[in-house]
């Protein structure tokens, strides 16, 4: 270990480090959500069709498709990361993801150019799949390798603040859109403007993360001469145990997540028979309580450990999916409110505890790589189809329910491949060489 690598990060630079790791995951999530919570305006005015359904289903699929992109962005920037450097990485996927949400507030409609107007959405959606693929592990890392070792997860827990934060926004955003618009108006501009309030914002993170310096973890590694060659070979090589045991809690976090976000806004309108209005108005209310629980879930998991947040998170969301859903369900306001309140504390808890992991699990020559395949292969598994599965299988069942226990199974896989890893909390980030982190947990997962 080096003294660069373990040297303190002056609150000051911590705060810009927050900040600079928050504005970009911030950009991310927005137009995610967006694009989520407009699903309904998106589907007529790219996917016409006689039958609502299947126009919200081709929708929520092109939603799907721009995931399976960010296993290869995250390959691609991944390997980057670990080659340059966190900083010159980030500061990349927030100016592509920006560039990307603002052409969609752009994009004729079908009804203006036919055919083209869907296959411009879905290859715009990719670009962006592709440059949020290096987005989060990204930010994570750069954010880890800056915070000290006591406190990882409540620093960390900043960057799923950011993502509830963005999610509250752009639920705001809509809601405000809906309320004071009328339906011609939404249809023909309104719902364009959260998708160009990205150019302006993308901006001033960029403008952050290039004045921040490289991470200390990272400098140690290229100081020491010990910057991966071949990142992508020597984490399949290396780390083959560790990224199945940790994707497989992630794709909980995933769905939890993308359950909780983007799907619940169309559920409490489906099966609750609620306004879209009311139903944005009660998902603002729930996200501003998961980011004011994210720091709180972040001190809990670095007081009892990373194992003993994984098992609250998942036995956690097995006793509660159920009853979730069926308040929020029940079209009452209150209902509904408490029930999506229910499922954001898992989400929350998984969201922190994720964040935390990405980092420790993986040593610093490959931690980029490693942290990006294994939370974008999980997300694009079970998070990008999360709204599209769940519409499915209530079509299928015919059961309203059939959403929440989906959802119990894949908490009993995560809770599988969360317990197999190994306590992680205290250890240091800063190994310049992988053997010593590797050989523990080699020997926990494997």
């Amino acid at each position: 270990m080096t003294n660069i690598a373990e040297q303190q990060v002056d609150p000051a630079t911590l705060k810009r480090v927050i900040c600079a790791a928050a504005i970009g995951n911030f950009v991310e999530w927005f137009d995610f959500a967006v694009y989520g919570f407009l699903a309904t305006v998106i589907a007529a005015q790219f996917f016409p069709s006689g039958d609502s359904s299947v126009a919200l289903l081709k929708t929520f699929a092109v939603f799907a498709v721009a995931f399976a992109f960010r296993p290869l962005g995250g390959i691609f920037f991944g390997m980057l990361g670990d080659r340059i450097g966190r900083k010159r990485v980030l500061s990349t996927t927030i100016l592509l993801m920006a560039g990307a949400t603002t052409l969609i507030g752009l994009l004729p409609s079908y009804a203006q150019i036919g055919l083209f107007a869907p296959l411009l959405l879905t290859i715009i959606r990719c670009a962006q799949g592709f440059s949020a693929g290096g987005e989060y592990a990204g930010a994570c890392a750069y954010l880890m390798e800056h915070a000290p070792r006591t406190k990882r997860a409540w620093y960390g827990s900043f960057v799923p603040v950011s993502t509830f934060t963005a999610f509250a926004c752009a639920a705001v955003i809509a809601y405000a859109l809906d309320a004071s618009l009328t339906p011609e108006s939404m249809a023909s501009w309104g719902w364009r403007v959260p998708f160009l309030i990205a150019a302006p914002m993308g901006i001033v993170g960029l403008y952050l993360r290039l004045r921040l310096d490289e991470t200390p973890a990272f400098q140690a590694v290229a100081n020491e001469h010990a910057v991966a060659h071949s990142p992508l070979r020597e984490t399949l090589k290396t780390q083959g145990g560790a990224i199945c045991c940790l994707g497989a809690f992630v794709s909980l976090t995933a769905l939890s997540f993308y359950t909780f976000t983007t799907y619940f806004t169309t559920y409490l309108q489906v099966a609750g028979g609620l306004s879209r209005a009311t139903a944005l108005l009660i998902s603002v209310i729930a996200l501003v309580f998961a980011a004011l629980m994210c720091p709180v879930a972040g001190a809990y998991s670095d007081k009892v450990g990373r194992r003993a947040t994984i098992l609250t998170t998942g036995v956690g969301l097995i006793v509660v999916v159920y009853p979730a859903f069926m308040l929020a369900s029940s079209g009452s306001f209150a209902g509904s409110i408490v029930g999506v309140m229910m499922l954001a504390l898992g989400a929350v808890l998984s969201g922190v505890v994720t964040a935390a992991l990405l980092s420790e699990v993986f040593p610093t020559r490959t931690r980029y790589t490693a942290s990006a395949i294994t939370y974008n292969m999980a997300y694009t598994i079970f998070g990008g189809t999360a709204p599209l599965m769940a519409t499915w299988l209530i079509g299928m069942t015919g059961s309203n329910l059939a959403p929440a226990y989906y959802l119990i199974a894949i908490s009993l896989l995560a809770l599988a491949g969360g317990l197999a890893l190994p306590e992680t909390s205290k250890i240091s980030l800063h190994s310049p060489l992988p053997d010593a982190d590797e050989g523990a947990l080699a020997g926990s997962v494997g």
